[in-house]
């Protein structure tokens, strides 16, 4: 069985990368032969659906299941959709991850392993404000509609 771990690096001593579709490498381990191929994510620095691209680019290449940190719910989909096994994996090297999977320790996810666009909220760099947009508006609070902001209807 061909399977792919997010590492941040090429090697089976490398650590598990915890985030899927922006992690560097993906060290794909035939766990019949023990073969192992490391390939640089395509992905890693796409402006937006890296998850998406990653998915795609581990479907091409015939993987069955996937180890990482997080997956998130747009990457989940394409990859459960094409029957590939998505198992978390909450920290180690390559080796424990493909050791822990060959061993059945790993539990398969049975929903999204990360949050949805994850460090994309809008607000997040505003100092002194909430998250998720919640900071103060830049507008002059005049209304734009026809009465002006001045409680009248109509000119």
């Amino acid at each position: 069985m061909k399977v792919a771990v997010a590492s941040a690096g090429n090697t089976l001593d490398s650590p598990v990368d915890p985030r899927f579709g922006r992690c560097a490498w993906f060290v794909i381990v035939d766990t019949d032969t023990m073969n192992l191929e490391a390939v640089p994510n395509p992905a890693a620095g796409a402006a937006g659906g890296a998850g998406i691209q990653a998915a795609q680019a581990l479907l091409s290449r015939g993987v069955q299941a996937v180890i990482a940190g997080q997956v998130g719910p747009n990457a989940f989909q394409v990859l459960s959709t094409a029957g590939v096994r998505v198992l978390p994996f909450g920290g180690g090297s390559v080796k424990d991850a493909v050791d822990a999977f060959t061993a059945g320790q790993l539990t398969e996810a049975a929903a999204p392993t990360g949050p949805a666009h994850m460090g994309m909220v809008p607000g997040d760099s505003t100092p002194g404000f909430p998250s998720g947009g919640m900071g103060p508006g830049w507008g002059m609070g005049r209304g734009g509609g026809r009465g002006r902001g001045r409680g009248r209807r109509g000119w």
